[in-house]
């Protein structure tokens, strides 16, 4: 095991961001919201200030005073097996959501170039007791009678290989059962919908508000078997567009967002139900365990994978 980690650190892929320096914070932020393990922020803006401050001179070496000093460059190191286009969009849609602008590169090339080459980090991929995922190029592989989730991981959503994916997909294989009925909010590429059915729930109802989420979630349901007898998704927000009552939730989002939820999801969920939530990385976990108190939950799990948490929760 030692071997791979070693191998797999060195091949991180780097996603660099850049934006104005007055826009650095904010940028930063949203940025840190994709890895729990930190961000590197490049902004030389400050930097005669501060030498002076430090050194009490005005030697800078020449290198450093050419840099521009009206950007900031914030770096992310991601491995590339979690599908770093994931955080790239994710990263991309806050900053036009807020009207940033900025310049996105990955591992030194233009993101154009980089999508043309990123199937080969999938692999078929056991998850849990039950579960295989399969990207759908691949026909060589043997389920070892696994039921084998077909997906074809579109470059901006869930492909089940980020930490926080396969801790929710391994949480879902422990809850849901024949008579599940599944809401799954934020659905992206309806991976956990998928799986759901595939583990035998009734029925899962997806919500997203990307409509390229939603057409390709109806795409991976169909891929699977899946018609709208069993798989309905739909484009909007989670109050606007969803009604009734399900037996389990879930949510694999980032954690304000999982945090504004909390406030309308019970009134999704039956008695007895369970909500699931992912997509938290371990340092915001205080403010989300005081969100799930305030909003009347009680944790039943806590499930953790390289910093990232994943909770299983009921009403109180």
């Amino acid at each position: 095991m030692g071997m791979t980690n070693a191998v797999e650190q060195d091949s991180w892929t780097e996603i660099a961001v850049t934006v104005a320096t007055k826009d650095i914070d904010v940028a930063g932020d949203i940025a840190n919201m994709t890895v729990p393990y930190g961000i590197y922020i490049e902004d030389y803006s400050a930097l005669e200030q501060e030498t002076m401050e430090i050194a009490h001179i005005d030697l800078i070496e020449e290198e450093l005073l050419k840099k521009d000093r009206t950007k900031g460059i914030i770096h992310i190191y991601i491995n590339p097996e979690e599908n770093p286009m994931e955080s790239v969009s994710f990263i991309k849609e806050r900053l036009d959501d807020i009207g940033v602008e900025h310049e996105i590169t990955i591992s030194d090339c233009k993101v154009e170039d980089w999508q043309n080459n990123w199937k080969q980090y999938f692999h078929p991929m056991p998850i849990g007791e039950k579960l295989l995922i399969r990207p759908v190029w691949i026909d060589d592989y043997d389920a070892q009678g696994r039921v084998v989730l077909d997906i074809e991981p579109g470059l901006a959503f869930g492909s089940g290989s980020h930490p926080t994916t396969r801790l929710c997909l391994e949480t879902l294989e422990k809850y849901v059962n024949n008579d599940s009925t599944v809401l799954d909010i934020g659905c992206g590429s309806g991976i956990l919908s998928v799986a759901s059915l595939l583990l035998g729930a009734k029925t899962a109802f997806g919500v997203d508000i990307d409509s390229l989420a939603v057409k390709t979630a109806k795409e991976n349901a169909l891929q699977n078997g899946f018609g709208e007898d069993r798989f309905k998704v739909v484009q909007g927000n989670l109050s606007d567009k969803v009604s009734g009552k399900f037996s389990v939730v879930v949510a694999n989002i980032v954690a304000d967002i999982i945090m504004e939820f909390n406030t309308v999801v019970g009134d999704f969920l039956e008695d007895g139900g369970v909500y699931i939530t992912g997509g938290i990385i371990e340092s915001r976990e205080d403010e989300v365990l005081f969100s799930f108190a305030q909003n009347g939950f009680e944790i039943i799990e806590r499930f953790e994978n390289n910093g990232w948490l994943v909770f299983a929760l009921k009403k109180s």
